[in-house]
């Protein structure tokens, strides 16, 4: 097993940390522990409501359940995943008690998994926390061949499309489709093809979707240190994705403002009605177009990711979230009794079902009220079976923000070009021969 790197707090000292993040209390109790969990959620539907929706739900419910055994308190993090990180970072690194459960963003469970901030699943929760799993939660759960978190709920993205669109562009939805006939269908059809390429996550989330449905990966050797990560971008795979974002962007089918579109303006421009054609977007997006009222609901169909090419599988992004124990909590035990509680298959379809998050056990798919409630529920699950990672390393952070400076504005993208100034300077980061 490799050393484990240490991640240096973002300021010196607990009290420090915390006062900087506006945050109070280092401790999760009294000296000889507490029956007292603290749950750090992200929001999930609660919008700015301080009880943070669906989890803090789970966390009453459970703590209940557990007939006195804990109660779960629950702390709402930021909105953003990196504001989310940044919060989570200063308490780990200060070893603070006061932070039992933590709703984990997937591209962070490596970084803190390998700082050692995170407890590994302890054996008797081994089977409850991967038997009935799918398998984007599965591979994100784990780092280092150990399971160091459990699985929550998950998300992937689906091509969402208008049905009378490809009809008349004279597309199958029934077989795979691939990026280059979408741009040829909505150009035929004079509508628009809406994603995600603004200077933000969800771009990194795009740009390795595309190397992976290329056939490539961003990071070759997960795990290596910081000056020996290998990279797949400068590669013909590398070069086929950037081709892809070069190709929508002069296509005249994306908009005019590529480079400021993220999930929202993304499902603005779908919901469109005189230029609607197809989006690549979370499961989150049907819910909102049903609660929209959107006039032409009835003809929205859903498919699988896209291929980059038509001999390659499609490579769907994978989000959600996985739960994970401080390392420096004094209530271990307690809380992987609280995640089995949160993650049982009752909770996932109520947690499903309550904020439109998906779950991670699969048999929850097949429930009638689901299958009721999401008519896309086996095209999502076949989605998250096939899903893939983003690229997982414990320097994740620079090597999003690198990718997110070098292929934007996505207008500017050239493949001959682009994948090796991406690949110079993530190296020259990781290398401390550079800074973002």
């Amino acid at each position: 097993m490799r050393p484990r790197r240490t991640l240096k707090p973002l300021l010196g000292g607990c009290l420090l940390a915390l006062a900087a993040s506006g945050l109070t209390g280092c401790s999760g109790g009294g000296a000889g522990g507490t029956d007292t969990l603290t749950w750090f959620i992200n929001p999930d539907g609660g919008g700015s409501s301080p009880t943070g929706g669906g989890q803090a739900q789970l966390a009453a419910e459970c703590s209940q359940a557990s007939g006195g055994a804990y109660t779960i308190r629950v702390e709402l993090l930021p909105n953003e995943a990196s504001d989310q990180r940044q919060q989570l970072i200063r308490r780990l690194a200060a070893h603070d008690s006061g932070v039992d459960i933590m709703s984990l963003d997937p591209v962070v469970v490596p970084e803190f998994a390998e700082a050692g901030y995170l407890v590994d699943v302890p054996e008797q929760y081994t089977a409850d926390f991967t038997q009935d799993r799918v398998q984007g939660s599965l591979d994100a759960s784990q780092w280092d061949g150990r399971l160091v978190a459990a699985p929550f709920w998950s998300n992937t993205q689906l091509l969402w499309y208008r049905k009378s669109v490809a009809a008349a562009a004279g597309l199958d939805m029934t077989q795979p489709v691939t990026f280059d006939r979408l741009i040829e269908a909505a150009q035929a059809t004079g509508t628009d093809i809406a994603v995600q390429a603004k200077r933000y996550e969800g771009y990194t989330v795009f740009v390795n979707a595309l190397v992976a449905g290329a056939g490539g990966s961003i990071v070759q050797n997960e795990g290596a240190s910081a000056e020996d990560t290998q990279l797949g971008l400068d590669s013909p795979q590398g070069q086929r994705a950037a081709e892809i974002i070069r190709e929508l962007a002069s296509s005249g089918a994306v908009g005019p403002a590529l480079s400021s579109m993220n999930e929202t303006t993304s499902l603005n421009m779908f919901q469109d009605e005189a230029t609607s054609g197809f989006m690549l977007n979370w499961m989150y997006v049907y819910a909102a177009m049903k609660e929209n009222n959107l006039s032409f609901l009835d003809d929205i169909g859903w498919t699988t990711y896209p291929r980059v090419d038509a001999d390659k599988e499609a490579a769907p992004p994978f989000g959600g979230i996985e739960l994970g124990v401080n390392t420096a909590s004094r209530n271990k035990d307690e809380s992987w009794q609280a995640i089995s509680c949160i993650t049982s298959a009752e909770h996932q379809k109520a947690y499903m079902i309550g904020t439109g998050n998906a779950a991670s056990r699969s048999s929850v798919f097949d429930d009638p009220q689901i299958q009721e409630q999401f008519p896309m529920a086996d095209v999502f699950r076949e989605s998250l079976n096939n899903a893939v990672q983003r690229p997982r390393t414990a320097y994740y952070g620079d090597l999003s923000t690198a990718i997110q400076r070098t292929w934007s504005p996505p207008e500017q993208v050239d493949p001959a070009t682009t994948p090796a100034e991406s690949t110079e300077l993530i190296m020259k980061v990781l290398r401390g021969e550079a800074l973002l």
